[in-house]
């Protein structure tokens, strides 16, 4: 079917734009060069660890799991900052499924990365996990996914390999389930004393 198709015409494509020409007469794959504005996914990633403390603990002594929100929230936003080179605005989060609880003392493992990005548009991607200390395995608990909006139009971020391509997809897909383009008004101020938008 034509929509089974697509996601094989985007990996073709952005597979095409990355090849060396300089190597197209020896037919080689190797050498993939980034088209102009553009920057490697793998490039594009920030990790981070906290350490689960009783003090944000809920009343079924597990981790509060606005605490996780808001610790993945932080690192996406970070990395939108990072990338983009200028303080982001999140204008969409996707809906958040809580795979499995986070146990007092745990390792939380988080690990952001720019999958997708449209003119000022980035969303960022963040996987959350669990270190199990006994059985020393790493248990996914959340995905998070946000969508940023950048002050200046970002480059493009391109991926590299077959799993990066697909992480590409799925936030192509996030990014498109967002309702409506997002605005950033210039003529509204911060008051940080009251936390409200003044305007000028």
């Amino acid at each position: 079917t034509a929509t089974g198709l697509f996601p094989l015409f985007c990996f073709h494509c952005c597979f095409i734009k990355s090849l060396d020409s300089t190597t197209v007469k020896t037919i080689s794959f190797r050498s993939r060069v980034l088209p102009p504005n553009a920057v490697w996914m793998e490039n594009s990633k920030l990790k981070s660890l906290e350490i689960c403390h009783p003090q944000e603990r809920n009343i079924f002594n597990r981790i509060f799991g606005g605490f996780l929100m808001r610790k993945a929230y932080e690192l996406g936003w970070a990395t939108a900052c990072s990338f983009g080179g200028s303080r982001p605005f999140v204008v969409a989060v996707d809906d958040i499924m809580f795979q499995k609880p986070v146990e007092v003392g745990s390792l939380l493992f988080l690990s952001s990365q720019v999958c997708f990005t449209q003119n000022n548009y980035i969303q960022v991607r963040v996987h959350s996990e669990v270190a199990s200390l006994q059985e020393k395995e790493h248990t996914t608990t959340n995905v998070f996914h946000f969508t940023f909006m950048s002050e200046k139009e970002v480059p493009l971020v391109f991926p590299k390999t077959y799993g990066e391509s697909m992480l590409y997809l799925d936030g192509q897909r996030h990014f498109n389930s967002m309702s409506g383009p997002a605005t950033v008004r210039k003529d509204y101020l911060w008051n940080p004393r009251n936390t409200t938008f003044v305007e000028n």
